[in-house]
This record gives C-alpha cells, structure tokens and sequence, in this order.
C-alpha cells in the first residue's frame, strides 16, 4: 500500500522562505576591510625610513609598478618556395573540384534521365486492342436521340450492333482458349 500525501502551499508559506532568503544573503556579505590613512605629513619632517621599519606604513597598500609588456618574438619569415608549393597544391585542389562538380552534374542528369525512363515504362499502359462496335454503338445512340418518340425505327441499327457484338465476343473466347 502506497501512502500519499499532500502539501499545501501558502502565501504566507512563500513570503517566510523569501525573508528568510534574503537574511541568508545579508549574513554571507563579509564585510570589507577599512583603510585608514595616516595624517599626511609635510615633506620636511620625513625622516628616512631604518632598515628594521617597513617602508610602507600599516594600513596604505603598496604601489606596485606598472607590468612590462614584453615584445612577442615573430614567427620566422616563411620561405618564398614554401608559399609557392602551398599556391601550387591549392591551385591543383580547386582544379580537382572543379572536376568533380562537373562529373557530379553529369552523374545528376544520367539518374534523371534513368529515372525518367524507368517511371515511363513502369507506369505506361500495356497496349490495348481498340474496343469493338464503337462505330456501330454511336451509330445506334445517334439513331435514338434523333427517334426519340420512335425507337422502332434504330431497330436495323441495334440489329447490326448486336452482331458486331457479337462476333466481339466471339474472337476473345477464341484469343483465350488458344
């Protein structure tokens, strides 16, 4: 058995861990060291500082002098031969890329042309034999709609549809039992 629980959370839930944040934040700020300067004194009561003194007084932090940059050595001059046989390898390179971006469109147009030619044969229509009576058959619904109120009178038209129809027929049982 699984035991559940449920945690309600308040506004005032929210605002204590906010106060209580922010007195974390206030307690973790270490506080920076004072420096006290002593009272300058004029130049003529200096007294030279004794080699047990430290030459700066507590207190005042030490000037320290300004970096030196030093000069970054050169790289030695490159030989005039080297440079040339770097133009020359990458002359021949662009060359060589030329070459191949020129057989790539060659290779491109050959698989269009191949593709094309295979979507033409795999989606072409095998050769179909014309459909038999079409002269017979417009003939006949020509022959209707001009005798509309008298049908009777296409009979000899239906009559020689039917025979052609007929001997439709009659031809693709013989194509078939071949």
């Amino acid at each position: 058995m699984v035991d559940s629980y449920t945690i309600q959370i308040s506004s005032n839930l929210i605002n204590q861990l906010a106060a209580d944040e922010n007195k974390v934040k206030k307690r973790n700020k270490k506080p920076k060291p004072k420096i006290t300067e002593e009272p300058h004194q004029p130049e003529n009561n200096v007294k030279p500082a004794s080699s047990s003194q430290q030459s700066n007084p507590v207190g005042v932090w030490p000037v320290q002098p300004p970096p030196v940059f030093l000069p970054i050595p050169s790289p030695p001059p490159v030989a005039i031969s080297e440079l040339e046989a770097i133009r020359s390898v990458l002359q021949e390179s662009e060359r060589t890329l030329e070459k191949l971006e020129k057989k790539e469109d060659k290779m491109i147009q050959e698989l269009n042309h191949r593709a094309k030619e295979l979507r033409d044969k795999e989606f072409k229509l095998p050769y179909q034999n014309a459909t038999p009576c079409t002269v017979e058959k417009d003939s006949c619904l020509k022959c209707y709609k001009e005798h509309a109120g008298d049908p009777l009178k296409c009979a000899q038209v239906v009559k020689s549809f039917a025979d052609c129809a007929r001997q439709a027929r009659l031809q693709a049982t013989s194509r078939v039992e071949k």
